[in-house]
């Protein structure tokens, strides 16, 4: 698993991706910060985050969008299905390697609090349940991306798809309010994966939605193994 990481996380810097994901997440993070924070002299680190989430869709099909496709496309998956190496550690690594290029933008992103101890007295406990709340949603939304990626030899596909299936995801919370149905809407309340983060931005680390954020990477981590396993004997 640790190798399957570490050739995963040094390809996305020996081409563009890492790169263009980093530059593009700062840049997109950097505009709120500095006309919602800077500007208004406030010290609310959750809006940073979450102005531009729709965009961040865009940046999450990118930086997933190869992981397995890429390898499907070169037919060098079969190399990974025949080596030492599990299918579950396989998967996990390639993933691990996503969140690594995702965390160098979070530690990059501390510049925001530390710029705001600067001139302000921010709540510490907002800032970190930010945090904590960000890295879970972007960890389970990498999670549908890989398993997307699994299921297709072409990047391109995998990113517009992984960007579809996330956009109707951002807008179930809409479509939760517009349904009186109430299975319905328990359906749709169990797929509105942003709606969960506001708690996170006041500062309140509320278990269920950290158990719920994990039972989601689970399931797609799983459902990509699944996927990749029944490869391994077609």
């Amino acid at each position: 698993m640790i190798a399957v990481f570490k050739k995963e996380f040094k390809s996305y810097f020996m081409s563009p991706i890492g790169y263009i994901f980093v530059a593009v997440f700062m840049f997109l993070s950097s505009m709120p910060f500095t006309r919602g924070v800077l500007a208004t002299q406030t010290a609310d680190i959750g809006a940073v985050f979450s102005e531009f989430s729709f965009l961040y869709l865009f940046l999450i099909s990118i930086l997933t969008m190869k992981l397995f496709a890429e390898e499907k496309n070169k037919k060098t998956d079969q190399l990974l299905l025949t080596s030492p190496v599990s299918i579950t550690e396989l998967v996990i690594g390639k993933y691990l390697s996503a969140m690594a290029v995702f965390g160098v933008t979070v530690v990059a992103s501390f510049v925001y609090p530390a710029i705001m101890f600067m001139y302000a007295s921010p709540v510490l406990s907002e800032i970190i349940g930010s945090y904590i709340g960000f890295i879970l949603l972007w960890g389970a939304l990498i999670s549908i991306g890989v398993f997307v990626s699994a299921l297709t030899e072409s990047q391109t596909i995998a990113g517009v798809f992984t960007f579809a299936i996330l956009f109707v995801i951002y807008c179930m919370a809409w479509f939760e309010s517009m349904v009186n149905i109430g299975f319905i809407r328990v359906i749709l309340d169990w797929f509105a994966i942003f709606a969960r983060y506001g708690e996170f931005q006041k500062g309140i680390v509320d278990i269920q939605s950290v158990v719920y954020y994990l039972s989601i990477i689970f399931v797609f981590l799983f459902l990509t193994i699944r996927v990749i396993d029944k490869r391994r004997y077609s």
